[in-house]
């Protein structure tokens, strides 16, 4: 009897180790950021309060976006037709507007010289060969929880000419 429930547990213990997922078995392209959860910031009654933040290499707009969604309105929107909060860091700044229920209704984010995603920079590289980038702004505004506008300003400069550009963060080169 002691033989079949050590067996019995053996076989168990073993059979819940084949079940877990390595780190390594998940492909980062598996995973679309579209896919990714936004993130509720309040109730407002029946409304939800919606804030996508965009997944940017530079650790000061992720630091400035998750200040933002730790931001508590509290009461301060009451007695206002819209509300509007302002943070701003060393390289950009986030501006919130919430209307007289305290929804969140929209975001403009614009930051400085950030760091650019890979996909920005390889496709600059790779169309504008011997170009350098010297000046870049980014550009992310939301309204009602929707992404309106998310690009890259770009100046980019070879020998006495610059050039400046609109980059998609896919790298999609729009003017």
């Amino acid at each position: 009897m002691r033989t079949f429930l050590f067996v019995l547990l053996f076989f168990g213990l073993i059979s819940n180790s084949f079940s877990q997922v390595k780190n390594g078995d998940i492909k980062e392209d598996e995973i679309k950021m579209a896919d990714l959860p936004a993130v509720v910031i309040k109730s407002a009654g029946k409304d939800f309060s919606v804030y996508l933040p965009d997944r940017n290499p530079d650790e000061n707009v992720r630091a400035l976006q998750q200040k933002f969604i730790s931001y508590d309105l509290g009461k301060d929107y009451q007695g206002y037709n819209e509300f509007l909060v302002v943070l701003e860091s060393p390289k950009g700044s986030l501006s919130a507007t919430y209307n007289e229920n305290g929804k969140l209704t929209s975001v403009v984010e614009n930051y400085q010289n950030v760091q650019l995603p890979a996909k920005v920079i390889y496709s600059i590289y790779k169309e504008y060969p011997g170009w350098t980038i010297i000046k870049d702004k980014f550009l992310y505004t939301q309204k009602e929880g929707d992404i309106e506008k998310k690009e890259y300003n770009l100046k980019i400069k070879k020998d006495k000419t610059v050039q400046n550009l609109v980059v998609k963060p896919t790298g999609e080169i729009i003017k």
